[in-house]
Order: structure tokens, then C-alpha cells, then sequence
């Protein structure tokens, strides 16, 4: 039978104290009743007898006295079943979409549990996103957690919802590949952007949305995540397909994070954040991969803002350090007009060199991509002597690597934001940008390749 504890020690922010408990659990969900109102939280710290809740509601008309708090005996569970596909839910994973309460086949723990390692299996398989930038020169593969660092301003919510609409994997059927969505802290207007984009492009039916809206309680932006990533691996590992995931914004997460953390009174680290911010973030990052036992798998791509444009700040920085590759956003690429705005050269993609090639994209992907870095990083050196001698006294082939840095940011960077490019597409268009400069410049690439994609430079775009 369970025990009801009236009255509260203490109330701070989102949290609360009790004293008294009876042998808590940590993660344990407690209901709270004041007033005929029902509440939900989860106790995060145990001392003795005494226990922090975190509360996912507001604690503004809570009582220390006559307030009734009853503890569950279990974690936060969410309700599971494929009906959630289509679904709209808040970030404690409660629908929002005025279609009625999920029937479970199965209620699972937010919280997840670790994948064994052994178990795991190494990504491989090519997610086609109709984008050049990502698709040629940051591949994402299945399996993969692969970010994407933005700034305030820049078009990632655009980005998010193209990358929607368009991702699908190659050879694969579009009834085994869905998205989960997850928004955390967004404004409404933003919020109902997501909604209308994917309604109009027709993709809702194989999406599962999580909003968390700026004006949400902050304690419920800590779940979000998780409740997205528990039914992302329902979908993939009970039903074997292939779910892609998309977290925007975590730095509105660790934001929260942090907050939290400084209700406690714990000791901050770097810019206030938690110490274990680092393995706090694993703990979602890692929940990416695929498994022997399931033929599905789960694919992340969070999304977070730099603050300050600073890639050295703590979420950045502890972030790159858990995936496996980073797309970054450019300011000054945005300022030019270039949609999206992918900064290609501090960009990659770890595990692209396996899920490229002959029998995943095309055998020339690999030295394709390599060359159109190494030019491009080429352009950039060109530019900075430009811009100390001016453009009149370089050498004719610096110039004709200027002109091949204008045409790849126009040209293949810049796409339009219902524009989907296949990959043969895209291939076909690195090639006829790097025809515009001499063979003897390609030297990343085989001569066998050279001799069956290099066109003479008067062909080139």
C-alpha cells in the first residue's frame, strides 16, 4: 500500500524537500495533490530519509503545509505502441494533438538502459538527406550520432525540417524509416512552424513530435529527450525499423541542466554548468546505434546553438567530444545568401569513409569528397594573399581557384529549401565544379576515377 506524506520541508524553484520518506529510490516518480490538482515529479536526491523532487509542473501555488505527496514505486514510464507515429505529445511525452490517450502495447522507463557493446554493430549504411553539403561531404550514416552546431539566427530550424521532409535510406522501403522529433524550449511560433512544415510536406504520418515550449515547466525539458529516444528505440528495436532522430535545442537542454543543478546548490563547473554535464549529455548521445538482435536502428542528429558563435564553449566542445562528427553552420556564409549555410572545412563526418563507396553512394564518393576539400581549403589560402595583394596580382591558377570557390558556394553549397538532390545528383555536380581546374590539380583522386568522371574544363559548370 502506498504511503501519502502531507506537507512539504522546503520549496525552491522547480524543486521540493521532504523529510520523512520511507525507502525512497532515485528516478522514483511521486504524485502530488494540492487542491484537487494533480502534479508529477521525480525524486533526484536521497539524504537519509529526507528526499529533492523535481517537479515537472509549476510550484507556484504549492503549500508547505496541506500539500499531499505520494511516491509510486517506480520510474517515469512512457505508454508505447505504433500509434504514437503521427502523434503530437508535450515533452513529458502526454498527447497534445487532441486525438485521445495512447493504448500501450508496453509502457518502458525514459531512463533506457545501456546497450551492451558487444551487442552493438558498426554503422554502415548511407541516409540520404537531398542535401550536397551533408550528403557528399559529411555523410551520415546509419546508426550515427551527428550534430549539428548552429548559432542564434542562423536556419537550423529550416534545416531540421528539410532534413524531414527529405531523409530516406537508399534501397531501403519509406515504410521502415520514420523520424522522432524532439523540440525543447522553442516559442510557439516556432513550435507551430514544425507542426504546419510537416503537415503541408505530407511527412506527419511518420513522425513523432515531442514540443517543449519556452514557457513549459524547465524540469519537463530534461525529459523531453529522453522520452523521444525511449520511443525511437521501441520503433527501431520491437519493430525493426529505422528511426531518425532530431534533438533541437540542446542547448536549451543543458540550459535547463543547469538551472536545476543550481537549485541544489551544487558546485558549477565551466560557464555554471554541472560537472557531469559531459556524461549527462553521453547518456542521450549514446543511446544512438544499432543492435545483432534487431535489424532497425536509431540515427541522431542533435541540433544545439553556440552561444556567441564560440565552438569552445562547453556544450560544443563536451559534445563534439561524445559523436562522431560535427556539421557546423557559418555566419558569413548565411550573410551571403547561402542556403544552408554548411562551413565545410571544420565539418566532418567520422564514420562516412565505411558507408561510402562502391556499393553504398558510387565508387568515386570517396576521392570526390577528399578533392573538393582539399580545394576548397585551397580557396580559402587564396583569399587571404588576395586580400593583401588584391585579386590583380595573382597568378592566373590562384584566380581560377577563386572562381572555383565562388561556383561551389553558389552553386553546389547553396540549394533551394525544397530542393532534394539525389546523390547522383550531387556527385555529378562536384564533378563538373572541379573540371573548372586542371587534372594535375586533382591529386586526391585515382587516375582510374579521373580517366571515367573528368571532363575537359570547357564542359564544366
Amino acid at each position: 500500500m502506498a504511503l501519502e506524506y502531507l506537507g512539504l520541508r522546503e520549496i525552491s524553484g522547480p524543486l521540493v524537500i521532504l523529510d520523512g520518506i520511507e525507502n525512497p529510490s532515485y528516478e522514483e516518480v511521486v504524485t502530488i495533490q494540492l487542491n484537487g490538482k494533480m502534479r508529477t515529479g521525480k525524486i533526484i536526491e536521497i539524504s537519509g530519509k529526507s528526499v529533492v523532487v523535481q517537479v515537472f509542473e509549476n510550484t507556484s501555488e504549492m503549500s508547505l503545509t496541506n500539500t499531499k505527496t505520494t511516491l509510486t514505486g517506480k520510474p517515469m514510464m512512457l505508454p508505447l505502441s505504433k500509434e504514437i507515429l503521427g502523434r503530437t505529445f508535450n515533452g513529458s511525452g502526454r498527447p497534445i494533438d487532441g486525438l485521445g490517450e495512447i493504448f500501450p502495447e508496453k509502457k518502458a522507463d525514459i531512463n533506457g538502459k545501456p546497450i551492451n557493446p558487444v551487442s552493438r554493430e558498426y554503422p554502415r549504411d548511407f541516409i540520404q538527406t537531398g542535401i550536397s553539403s551533408i550528403d557528399c561531404l559529411t555523410t551520415l550514416i546509419r546508426g550515427q550520432k551527428l550534430p549539428i552546431f548552429s548559432g542564434n539566427g542562423l536556419p537550423q530550424d529550416n534545416l531540421a525540417v528539410q532534413i524531414v521532409r527529405q531523409a530516406q535510406l537508399a534501397g531501403e522501403s519509406d515504410t521502415q524509416f520514420a523520424v522522432v522529433f524532439a523540440a525543447m524550449g522553442v516559442k510557439n511560433d516556432v513550435a507551430d512552424f514544425f507542426r504546419r512544415s510537416f503537415e503541408e510536406s505530407g511527412v506527419l504520418d511518420r513522425v513523432v513530435m515531442f514540443l517543449n515550449l519556452s514557457n513549459d515547466p524547465v524540469a519537463e525539458r530534461i525529459i523531453t529527450p529522453r522520452a523521444a529516444l525511449t520511443a525511437a528505440e521501441y520503433l527501431a528495436y520491437e519493430h525493426n525499423m529505422h528511426i531518425l532522430v532530431i534533438l533541437t535545442d540542446m542547448t536549451a537542454y543543458a540550459e535547463a541542466l543547469r538551472e536545476i543543478s543550481s537549485s541544489k546548490g551544487e558546485i558549477p563547473s565551466r560557464k555554471g554548468f554541472p560537472g557531469y554535464l559531459y556524461s549527462d549529455l553521453a547518456s542521450l548521445f549514446e543511446r544512438a546505434g544499432m543492435i545483432h538482435s534487431s535489424t532497425g536502428s536509431v540515427t541522431q542528429i542533435p541540433i544545439l546553438s553556440m552561444p556567441n558563435d564560440d565552438i569552445t564553449h562547453p556544450i560544443p566542445d563536451l559534445t563534439g567530444y561524445i559523436t562522431e562528427g560535427q556539421i557546423v553552420l557559418d555566419r558569413a556564409l548565411s550573410q551571403k545568401g547561402v542556403y544552408p549555410p554548411v562551413s565545410v572545412l571544420p565539418s566532418l563526418s567520422r564514420l562516412m569513409k565505411d558507408g561510402i563507396g562502391e556499393g553504398y553512394t558510387r565508387e568515386d564518393h570517396p576521392d570526390l569528397a577528399n578533392q573538393l576539400f582539399a580545394s576548397y581549403a585551397k580557396v580559402q589560402d587564396v583569399r587571404s594573399l588576395a586580400s593583401v595583394i588584391g585579386e590583380d596580382e595573382l597568378s592566373p591558377l590562384d584566380r581560377l581557384y577563386l572562381e572555383f570557390g565562388r561556383k561551389f558556394e553558389t552553386l553546389f553549397l547553396n540549394q533551394g529549401k525544397n530542393e532534394n538532390r539525389p546523390i547522383g545528383t550531387t556527385l555529378s555536380l562536384g564533378w563538373s565544379l572541379l573540371s573548372m581546374l586542371p587534372r594535375e590539380e586533382l591529386d586526391r583522386i585515382d587516375s582510374e576515377i579521373l580517366d571515367k568522371y573528368y571532363k575537359p574544363q570547357n564542359e564544366a559548370v
